[in-house]
């Protein structure tokens, strides 16, 4: 089309709508029937636009009958794994919890305790082997102490002749016969003289007496704890009120078997240590023959009559 205009006839240009509002700074189209020719442009566009979309929604509506289908680039549905587009969010790995593993605590446990008791007993015998024999020797459960009870009876030193009348059976201090009975591990099998038998305390012995009827397996257990040991000697003895006793210098105590472990614990702790003539006194030397008679004034290897 040309218009007149005051500087000669030109060629206008003709002008599409974009449908978009002209910049700033830009002039308007002033040809409204090209706007609006352009308008219809556009909205052909859009209308043929509208009709591919409708297409589109066909497509989709029959892909959704199928497994797994849905609108590519993400449309809502269930993707496949990997398909792009908006999909569910993977699942993270459930991660289980391990307890913890009980059987090596435990073991650990009792192993600790085990060295804590060890050690606790240790320490224990420690301290009571540290502590005074005489306070170690009361603290055995059953011996009388008569060096507490009679502090005369175990004074030492006097030696009688003939016969002594005892008190306390079988005896453990007072006076005595000047020759004392052998004590280097002697087992007698016949009763022996007490008279001989208290020098040989005096002197730090052990005297283990057990009834004439003792069974036999517990005589011989009580063998085996004096044979070959010196300031030991064991022999029977007649009236005894518990089957087993055992004297040192000022101590006794009654038990009733070979098995009581009170008899090691005695003679752990007295023997030697009961001397009142100090630990070189002898126990060699002395009557090796059983017999209750004592022996005056005869060599003290001579046999009792």
């Amino acid at each position: 089309m040309s218009i007149s205009t005051p500087g000669g006839p030109e060629r206008r240009p003709t002008v599409v709508s974009t449908g978009k509002k002209p910049g700033a700074g830009r002039p308007a189209a002033a040809d409204k029937p090209a706007a609006k020719d352009g308008a219809d442009k556009t909205g052909t566009a859009k209308a043929g636009a509208g009709k591919a979309g409708t297409a589109k929604a066909g497509a989709g509506k029959a892909d959704a009958g199928r497994p797994g289908a849905g609108k590519a680039g993400g449309g809502k549905g269930n993707p496949r794994p990997g398909a792009g587009g908006k999909g569910r969010k993977p699942i993270a790995p459930v991660k289980v919890s391990q307890g913890r593993s009980w059987g090596p605590i435990a073991l650990f446990a009792a192993v600790g305790l085990l060295a804590v008791g060890i050690i606790g007993a240790g320490a224990w015998a420690v301290y009571q082997g540290a502590q005074p024999w005489e306070k170690r020797a009361r603290a055995i459960d059953g011996v009388v102490d008569y060096r507490e009870k009679d502090k005369e009876l175990v004074k030492g030193g006097n030696h009688q002749p003939g016969t002594i009348k005892y008190d306390i059976l079988p005896p453990v201090g007072g006076p005595h016969n000047q020759a004392w009975q052998n004590c280097m591990g002697d087992v007698y099998d016949a009763p022996i003289a007490s008279e001989h038998a208290v020098h040989s305390l005096e002197h730090g012995t052990v005297w283990i007496t057990y009834r004439p009827d003792l069974p036999a397996d517990q005589v011989e257990k009580l063998k085996s704890k004096v044979q070959g040991k010196e300031k030991m000697m064991l022999s029977p003895f007649e009236g005894l009120d518990k089957p087993i006793s055992l004297q040192a210098w000022g101590y006794q105590l009654k038990v009733d078997n070979a098995d009581d472990g009170r008899i090691d614990e005695f003679v752990k702790t007295l023997r030697v240590n009961a001397s009142v003539e100090g630990p070189n006194a002898l126990c060699d030397q002395g009557v090796t023959a059983p017999g209750t008679t004592p022996r005056d004034n005869l060599p003290q290897q001579q046999p009792a009559q």
